[in-house]
């Protein structure tokens, strides 16, 4: 029986060079740019509020120091299911220049060559999901845009390619929790690291 009581906090990694300039950063293992870790650091004001259970982060180097910078580098526990999405030949592309071979490409519509299935990347989310289900207190994810999405999607009952409703910045935290026994949306693509009304 899942831990009701308990709230799952999504962390999208910080800024970095790709994720800048809107190219698909699948296992490219990037680190984050000057503003990225500024974005961190903000995190960790944010996030030094909370006390977590455990806490969880994708392996590539993006999130890896993100949450290091967070504060939670010597307590984190890497799982590769919290990889961001396997983009194939569409790795380092944008989704206008995928357009020019594919009229209309959407990564929600059209798993990329070479690449992972939603289907896949859903897997790895449920995985993830049954595995936090089981922790008694809160827990924090340090992981990827896309990824994350997904999770959302799964952890809703809905469709992994709802994950396409739900818009999701870098350096932002979201929240799911639980409305009684349902799985909801406590908080969404929330961005700590500018003016409030910013993010509106």
């Amino acid at each position: 029986m899942p831990d009701q009581s308990g709230e799952v906090w999504l962390v999208r990694h910080g800024e970095t060079e790709w994720s800048s300039s809107g190219r698909h950063t699948g296992r490219t293992d990037l680190t984050l740019t000057g503003d990225g870790r500024k974005q961190a650091v903000l995190l960790r004001e944010r996030l030094a509020q909370r006390s977590f259970s455990l806490v969880l982060s994708s392996p590539l180097a993006r999130a890896v120091e993100t949450c290091k910078i967070a504060g939670y580098g010597e307590v984190a526990e890497v799982s590769g299911d919290l990889r961001e999405w396997d983009y194939g030949d569409y790795e380092g592309l944008t989704s206008s220049q995928i357009r020019e071979k594919v009229a209309g490409w959407t990564i929600w519509r059209g798993n990329p060559a070479g690449g992972e299935t939603i289907g896949q990347v859903a897997d790895r989310a449920r995985r993830v999901i049954s595995r936090v289900r089981e922790v008694k207190g809160d827990v924090v994810l340090f992981s990827h845009g896309h990824l994350l999405r997904v999770l959302c999607a799964c952890w809703l009952g809905l469709p992994a390619d709802a994950g396409r409703l739900f818009s999701l910045g870098t350096a932002s935290i979201s929240i799911l929790g639980y409305e009684h026994e349902t799985p909801v949306i406590s908080l969404w693509n929330h961005n700590w690291c500018v003016a409030p009304w910013e993010n509106f």
